[in-house]
């Protein structure tokens, strides 16, 4: 996480402080999400199919390489935007090559029984590497030019290439899916988010939200446009942003005997919706961060409800390529939303662009609540670790309100 997010921090301030437009952010968003459908569908079916681990350490070694480049390059004056743009192309592919496989990986390590916790938990750790990485982006931006950045964030990857082979249980998927193509594992993963009852609805929900209101990686145009900072204020409002997903992480903690995981979802988005609108009206920055921090925290509580949502209602051999689909819904929903917002920044402006995605993601959130009527239906059943549990629906602990309709699709899914 602190590779991946001081990568991100350092690429957008160096961009924009060459420019100085937006369009500049928003096109590196737009060439990110192109990189990012198909090796993100590949990626899903590997963690289904080989060691887990090994393939987590082979993607960070392509960041541990590539950001090390950058940082040769800065050092001798020799970067320039066609560098950056290829090597986040190339970057944007590796990373989500092994997310899956970090997503999958959760559900082999911990019981299902203490599932809930592993995943808040596990989000609360890359919190906190995102609150740290201000500080270091602040420490290491106080030279003229980039160059320690890009370094630290290499040193960051080297670690990371190590750590996942450290890991004792094994890496590879119960049943892994072999003796098939891999466009035919691409496909019965795609077929199989399908038909589920519940993810397709969260999916839509996170695209249709995001796609309007994604404001993490351009906090460089916000803190120009609406608070006449530079590298300090983008360090302050990262912060604040990590510290809210930090909360947010501890609140699903808090919630985990909450049994309606669908609708947790629905009032964290709503709310995150309504902190939009608020943030885009802001023009002092202690206020703005306040925002920032409950923006961070909505946006946590409704992705590590969704991220344990795909774990429990997933079986083994079919987690990288649901988590997959979560993480192509996600990042998708982010190279549009960067390019949407960025381009929209430079138009109306970022406070009226928050004012429009505001009262879109309102209305995303009820159309789902109406529509994908699985969503609010949901109900998680805690299984005890170690008990008994019905074969067929041993890797699906999903409770609906009675309804022939939700009874033909539990078959279904059966």
């Amino acid at each position: 996480m602190m590779t991946m997010s001081l990568r991100v921090t350092v690429t957008a301030v160096w961009l924009y402080e060459q420019t100085g437009t937006g369009w500049v952010l928003a096109w590196l968003g737009i060439l990110e999400l192109v990189m990012r459908i198909p090796a993100n569908l590949y990626g899903g079916a590997l963690a289904d199919e080989i060691d887990r681990k090994k393939l987590m350490a082979v993607t960070q070694a392509a960041s541990f390489v590539l950001i090390g480049l950058m940082a040769v390059l800065e050092g001798f004056g020799a970067l320039q935007i066609w560098h950056v743009y290829l090597i986040t192309a190339v970057l944007a592919s590796t990373s989500v090559l092994g997310g899956p496989a970090r997503s999958a990986m959760t559900a082999r390590v911990v019981p299902r029984s203490h599932l809930m916790h592993a995943v808040a938990t596990n989000t609360a750790t890359m919190q906190i590497g995102s609150m740290v990485t201000p500080l270091i982006f602040f420490l290491t931006s106080l030279t003229t030019d980039l160059t320690l950045s890009f370094g630290v964030i290499a040193v960051f990857a080297g670690f990371s290439v190590v750590l996942p082979l450290l890991i004792s249980i094994d890496g590879r998927a119960e049943s892994a899916s072999t003796g098939k193509s891999r466009l035919r594992n691409i496909v019965d993963g795609l077929k199989y988010v399908k038909s589920h009852p519940i993810l397709p609805g969260l999916y839509l929900l996170d695209v249709g939200v995001t796609i309007v209101s994604f404001y993490r990686q351009l906090f460089p145009i916000f803190a120009r446009q609406l608070y006449d900072g530079g590298r300090g204020t983008i360090s302050l409002l990262t912060f604040a942003n990590s510290i809210g997903g930090l909360v947010g992480s501890l609140i699903v903690m808090f919630t985990r005997d909450y049994k309606a995981k669908g609708m947790l979802v629905l009032w964290a988005t709503l709310f995150y919706g309504i902190l939009l609108i608020f943030f885009g009206a802001t023009t002092v920055l202690w206020t703005g961060m306040i925002v920032v921090i409950f923006l961070g925290a909505t946006d946590a509580v409704g992705m590590t409800s969704r991220q344990a949502i795909v774990q429990l209602t997933t079986p083994d051999n079919m987690r990288g390529r649901a988590s997959a689909a979560h993480s192509l819904a996600a990042m998708s929903a982010n190279g549009l939303g960067q390019a949407e917002v960025g381009f929209m920044s430079d138009l109306v402006g970022v406070d009226r662009t928050m004012y429009i995605g505001g009262i879109v993601s309102i209305a995303v959130v009820f159309l789902i609540w109406w529509f994908v009527k699985g969503v609010r239906q949901y109900r998680y059943i805690e299984v005890p670790s170690g008990a008994a549990v019905d074969d067929d629906y041993d890797y699906a602990p999903i409770q609906f309100e009675p309804n022939e309709q939700h009874e033909a699709d539990l078959r279904s899914l059966k």
